[in-house]
């Protein structure tokens, strides 16, 4: 069973930068796609960021793009996205999700494993 544990979360100031992980327990992640997820308040779910389980291919949603970095440390077991400039709109509940499969995709539907979430407040 794939565990999957966000954590990171915090409230900032605009333009500060957070870095959130995605510790994997009970099942090595390193075969995995990994995807972020954020849910801002009113909005359906998005995917921010993904990685494929080498790490050589990434997604990153326009409204990140420039701004997000996701990357992965098979040896911890962890994935993380490393957020800079961080704007109001930012603002969500961001969830890690890991794949049923190695290769990246931008459909919600291929994830299966979820954490529960941590929350991002970025104030003006």
């Amino acid at each position: 069973q794939v565990e999957v544990t966000e954590s990171g979360g915090g409230l900032v100031q605009a333009g500060a930068s957070l870095r959130l992980s995605c510790a994997g327990s009970g099942h090595t992640l390193s075969r995995t796609a990994i995807g972020w997820f954020r849910r801002a308040p009113g909005k359906e779910r998005e995917l921010a960021a993904a990685i494929d389980w080498s790490g050589s291919n990434t997604y990153y949603s326009d409204t990140v793009k420039g701004r997000f970095t996701i990357s992965r440390d098979d040896a911890k077991n962890t994935i993380y996205l490393q957020m800079n400039n961080l704007k109001v709109e930012d603002t969500a509940v961001y969830y890690c999700a890991a794949s049923r499969m190695g290769y990246l995709s931008t459909t919600i539907n291929s994830y299966g494993y979820w954490g529960q979430g941590t929350q991002v407040t970025v104030s003006s």
